[in-house]
């Protein structure tokens, strides 16, 4: 039995079907789809507007040369008193019986003058005069004199419709023998059909000039290089526009999906921890109240390990508290609050602690300086601080405070220290949940210090310092 191809056997198109779809790619599917749109419209409209410009203004030429044509036949007509006349009625080649010998001389210089004003028309390539019957009356080419023209469609065109017809070509085209040139253009030419009337509207005469304008190529060619210019750098600027735009909400989108994914995580931390923390607590009071009974005990030979077990205990209630008022959401309307003040007040709560850690204080803090806070919390904001800032100098060191007004809605407060410093992987991962460096510390205080300073507006930022040290940046609103 034979076996079906590999590319149409069940388990391909099982796996085809089942493949995991590719992630909707914002950025990529707009910039390629945007790109190819604003480039057809682009060229779309230079092109239109190329088209436009060249048309109109062989058009504006060829109406300009037919003007031009025709005042110089009323002119001669009436120069030579050549009344109830037409310039057609003058370059035909009938002879008129009825006009005198005057008449007939003045005919005659008229068609002499008309003609030499013609073939001396600036940028002229060749001009032909072709009778109703389609003969070749006049030409700056001897040689088509006397020439019939058979199936010119451009022609039986301009007889027909009485008025002027204009045509570029880009090259000659050999079928149609009117168009011998004396020298051949270096570019396309203009062919311009220009009829003489009668009072009634008949086309007499039909002058056909063949033009290679060079000043007006020239123009054209200058204003087509600025339309080209013009639409593509205004669609790269309208395609760079959008794709700011678009780079900027897929940004925000990404931050926002981000920050979702963090709060249903933070969420379920939230529920999970405090349920373990409340837990926890019978338990341990459990304990410690029957170790502190055992330790009641006269002639307790385990005294030190009862009281080691209570210490412990202490600790590990201690560790449930920080947890359960970092989970507990924050308390406290905005208010203004005096920044100077509270500082002093949590560096002198320190003062024992700084000088049993050898830790010289600098306050760079005076008068008052109102903020958009909360008394409690900015407490224990700066509490926070400033103990990461003294176990951070074990060995002594400075600790400086510093008040800096940023603007007039903003001040900042730098707590610098002179410890060791952060590395860059503790820099980046200071504000996170639960990340410490610290033995037996949780890792909250820096983020209940950032979600106190988020609450009301403000910033926390840290930094190391040269050539040792870390700077701790507290801004607030005024």
């Amino acid at each position: 039995m034979q076996t079906l191809p590999g590319w149409i056997r069940p388990q391909f198109l099982v796996a085809l079907f089942n493949a995991p779809a590719q992630p909707f790619n914002l950025m990529w599917r707009f910039s390629l789809t945007s790109f190819f749109i604003i480039s057809a419209v682009a060229l779309g409209l230079a092109w239109f507007t190329t088209r436009f410009l060249v048309n109109e203004s062989l058009e504006r030429d060829a109406l300009l040369s037919a003007q031009f044509i025709q005042s110089i036949a009323v002119g001669e007509i009436r120069h030579h008193d050549l009344l109830g006349m037409k310039m057609g009625d003058v370059l035909s080649s009938v002879r008129y019986s009825m006009l005198n010998s005057q008449t007939t001389e003045n005919r005659q210089r008229a068609r002499s003058e008309f003609l030499d004003h013609l073939s001396n028309l600036p940028d002229l390539l060749l001009a032909t005069i072709i009778s109703p019957e389609r003969v070749v009356i006049w030409s700056t080419n001897p040689d088509l004199v006397g020439r019939r023209l058979h199936d010119d469609r451009v022609l039986e065109q301009a007889f027909s419709s009485g008025g002027q017809v204009s045509a570029r070509y880009d090259e000659v085209q050999p079928g149609r023998s009117e168009q011998q040139f004396t020298w051949a253009p270096k570019m396309f030419f203009v062919e311009n059909y220009i009829p003489l009337l009668d009072a009634q509207g008949k086309v007499l005469a039909m002058v056909e000039i063949y033009k290679e304008p060079v000043d007006l190529i020239e123009r054209l060619h200058r204003g087509r290089r600025l339309i080209w210019l013009a639409t593509a750098f205004g669609g790269l600027l309208i395609y760079c526009g959008l794709f700011w735009i678009v780079w900027r909400a897929a940004r925000l989108l990404t931050e926002q999906q981000d920050q979702l994914v963090a709060n249903k995580t933070y969420g379920g931390l939230v529920e999970m921890s405090t349920a373990v923390a409340h837990s926890l607590r019978n338990p341990l009071a459990s304990i410690r109240s029957s170790a502190e009974l055992a330790l009641e005990m006269p002639a307790q030979p385990a005294a030190r390990n009862v009281a080691d077990i209570i210490a412990q205990v202490d600790r590990m209630a201690g560790w449930v508290g920080d947890l359960l008022q970092y989970l507990r959401p924050l308390q406290g309307e905005a208010e203004a609050v005096d920044l100077v003040a509270v500082t002093r007040e949590a560096v002198g709560s320190f003062e024992p602690r700084l000088r049993q850690s050898r830790i010289k204080t600098t306050l760079d803090v005076s008068g008052s300086a109102l903020v958009i806070s909360h008394r409690l919390l900015l407490a224990q904001v700066l509490n926070s601080v400033l103990a990461n800032a003294i176990e951070a100098m074990a060995e002594g060191g400075e600790l400086r405070l510093a008040l800096v007004h940023a603007s007039r809605n903003e001040l900042k407060l730098f707590i610098d220290d002179t410890g060791s410093g952060l590395s860059r992987q503790q820099e980046m991962s200071a504000f996170k949940s639960f990340y410490t460096t610290k033995q037996g510390g949780l890792g909250i205080g820096l983020v209940m210090v950032r979600q106190v300073m988020e609450h009301f507006g403000g910033e926390v930022s840290l930094r190391n310092l040269e050539p040792q040290g870390t700077r701790v940046c507290l801004r607030f609103r005024c």
